[in-house]
This record gives structure tokens, C-alpha cells and sequence, in this order.
């Protein structure tokens, strides 16, 4: 059975998850700075508390749970750790609430880190800060419940087939909190079905086939070719993403999303 799933933010209902920025932060003393964390995590906490209640009444199956849910939780001059926190007892008791709700209802919630998250990168730097990243997912994974953290494949760096076999080796390398969460997706600009399912099948990671990148960025594969080729990569209940261009897809941008699913671009 297909079910339905909810991309992180609402538009009309007043369910909202607020951020903050470094810049917003610099100016405050160390307490303060705590002090508005800890107000913006409780808030978010009980945001992701009341969208999943949403999803339940509503029939749908899945919530995708925005990255910053703990706004600049690995940053390097403002992170924490909820002990940190004024509080943050009770906002690790909300967010595990969260994780008993989602089993108790049978729902499921996944999570898709920002696009800096990027474990190819020729830089280290910028991989270690990808997997330091990945790991705060993956511990907050545990609180809500969430079994899938879902990236793009990277960069090609001018060099995309070394690209992917620094994708392999770095997957290969993971702590295993990550890696049995990790999901490979195919993007709009870079890395096709095509390119990443050989990665796929050598880590044993799964795919989450994107139709509408597909549709952008084609590789020669059917759209029923690359629907079964990635559900043959899942040893679970598998994930794939669908949308609609904002601007239809005669339009400018196509790879930009709509707020809304047109039933026609859902494959048969």
C-alpha cells in the first residue's frame, strides 16, 4: 500500500518551525544566547508535536521533519548540546514524545540534511563538518523515531566519476547510526538514477528515486525503469519523491516545486 507524505512546512495551517542565525546570535551574552536556543528548540519541539497530529488526522503517512528542527545545533561557534540548554530536559522529553507518537500511530518520519551536507567533497573539512551533520541527524533520528536521512550524491568537481567512488568510500566509512539511516537521491543538476544506483548496490544504501529531478535531468532510464531498479535497493518500506513544477513543465524552471501535486505527474 502507497501512502502519502508532507514536505516539512505548512502553508495555511498555524503549524510553523522557526530558525535563527549566527548573526542574530553574535550579539547576545553566552546565557542569552542559551536562552533563546532553548526557547526556539521548545518551540519547534512542540511544532513537530502538533504536525504530526496533523498528519495522523489527515491520513497522511509521512512527515518529512525540517533540518533545523534544532536550529544550529552543529555550528561551529554556536552549537550545543541539549544539556546545554536551560530546559533541555524537557525539550528532549518533547521531541522523544514525538517518537513514542510516531510508533504508537504507525507513522513514519524522515529527515533530508541541508545542501552543505556533502560527503564527496574533496575538501575534509567540509566532509567532516558533513558527517558531524549527519550525526546530529542520526541522534535526533533516535528521539523521533525518523529511519531515513536522505542526501543528494554531492558535487561532480569536474570529475564526477571520482566524485562517486569518494561517495562509496566515505558511505563505506560511516558510523553505523548514519549509515543504516542513509538514503541516496537522485538530484536535478549532478547525479542521475543512473549514476547513483552503482553506489547504491556496492554500500548497500538505498535509493529515493525523485521523479521530478529525473524528468529535469534524464539518464536514458524509463520512469518505470528507475522506479524498480530503486525499490530493489530497499530492504524496508522504501521512500521516493514526487512534485509538480511550479511553472509547469513548459514553463520556466521546471525543476522548481509547487506547493501542490498535480495527479498527473504521479507515475502509473
Amino acid at each position: 500500500m502507497l501512502r502519502l507524505g508532507l514536505c516539512c512546512i505548512f502553508r495555511d495551517e498555524p503549524i510553523a518551525f522557526r530558525r535563527t542565525t549566527a548573526t542574530a546570535l553574535a550579539g547576545l551574552s553566552k546565557r542569552e544566547r542559551l536562552a533563546r536556543l532553548a526557547e526556539l528548540c521548545r518551540h519547534n519541539a512542540r511544532s513537530l508535536a502538533d504536525a504530526l497530529a496533523y498528519c495522523l488526522r489527515h491520513g497522511i503517512g509521512d512527515f518529512r521533519i525540517n533540518s533545523q528542527l534544532l536550529p544550529l545545533y552543529t555550528h561551529p561557534a554556536f552549537g550545543y548540546r541539549l544539556a546545554d540548554l536551560p530546559g533541555g530536559d524537557e525539550i528532549e522529553r518533547l521531541l522523544a514524545g514525538c517518537g513514542a507518537f510516531v510508533l504508537k500511530h504507525r507513522l513514519r518520519t524522515t529527515f533530508h540534511p541541508d545542501q552543505f551536507v556533502l560527503l564527496n567533497s574533496p575538501s575534509r573539512l567540509i566532509t567532516n563538518r558533513s558527517i558531524e551533520e549527519l550525526a546530529y541527524q542520526a541522534e535526533l533520528a533516535d528521539l523521533v523515531g525518523a529511519d531515513v536521512l536522505n542526501i543528494h550524491g554531492g558535487g561532480a568537481y569536474g570529475e564526477p566519476v571520482a566524485a562517486l567512488e569518494r561517495l562509496r568510500r566515505r558511505i563505506e566509512r560511516l558510523p553505523e547510526g548514519i549509515r543504516r539511516r542513509l538514503a541516496l537521491e537522485n538530484d536535478d543538476r549532478v547525479f542521475r538514477p543512473a549514476d547513483l544506483l552503482p553506489v547504491c548496490r556496492a554500500t548497500g544504501v538505498p535509493m529515493v528515486y525523485d521523479v521530478h529531478h529525473h524528468r529535469v535531468l534524464p539518464d536514458g532510464l524509463s520512469v518505470e525503469e528507475a522506479t524498480r531498479a530503486a525499490l530493489s535497493t530497499w530492504r524496508r518500506e522504501p521512500l521516493f519523491h514526487v512534485s509538480s513544477p511550479i511553472n509547469g513543465w513548459n514553463g520556466k524552471e521546471p525543476n522548481r516545486h509547487h506547493d501542490f501535486l498535480s495527479p498527473a505527474d504521479v507515475p502509473d
